[in-house]
């Protein structure tokens, strides 16, 4: 598909940052001065002089589990127009992806990225895709020009959190 754009966030649908479960989020293939803290926490993706960037090549894996089970909305991806990110692979609840193996699983949504995209307008996913989201997976494969490194100022995912039930708040029903 190609990346659809939302004209604005649709009602109800939030910044999931407060969601992200930050002792579990990885990313290969980053360079050591230029990680994925940069594009993804508060205060420093807003700032224009920090980016996340490709290490050894163009592709960057990123697993970026929640604290809770989510709905996946879109999500916003803010880069240069040369190095930002065109194909944006999405896998919903795919755990210990690496290089060698993100082929061998279709991915739940792909969008390619326009450099209109990459201003940091949201981009609507496949919601059906995504209603019970515990973790997710977004493999970058490439880039505008397809040059040597991939670079990301922003990256904001858009959705709401699933009410689950607290099953030890239950109480037994006592049989009469």
């Amino acid at each position: 598909m190609s990346a659809e754009s939302a004209t604005a966030i649709q009602k109800g649908q939030v910044d999931l940052l407060d969601f992200i479960d930050w002792s579990g989020v990885e990313c290969l293939n980053q360079s050591s001065t230029h990680s994925l803290p940069n594009a993804l926490k508060q205060g420093y993706r807003e700032d224009d002089g920090l980016h996340l960037e490709s290490d050894a090549d163009e592709q960057l894996l990123l697993y970026i589990p929640f604290t809770q089970v989510v709905k996946l909305h879109s999500f916003a991806i803010k880069g240069p127009e040369e190095e930002g990110p065109k194909t944006v692979k999405l896998f919903s609840n795919k755990e210990h992806m690496g290089f060698s193996n993100v082929n061998d699983f279709p991915p739940s949504d792909v969008a390619v990225l326009s450099p209109e995209n990459l201003t940091g307008k949201p981009v609507i996913l496949k919601y059906v895709k995504f209603q019970n989201v515990r973790s997710l997976t977004i493999f970058i494969e490439d880039n505008q020009t397809d040059s040597e490194n991939t670079k990301i100022q922003k990256i904001v995912l858009y959705g709401t959190t699933v009410e689950t039930t607290d099953m030890k708040g239950l109480k037994k029903i006592e049989d009469h």
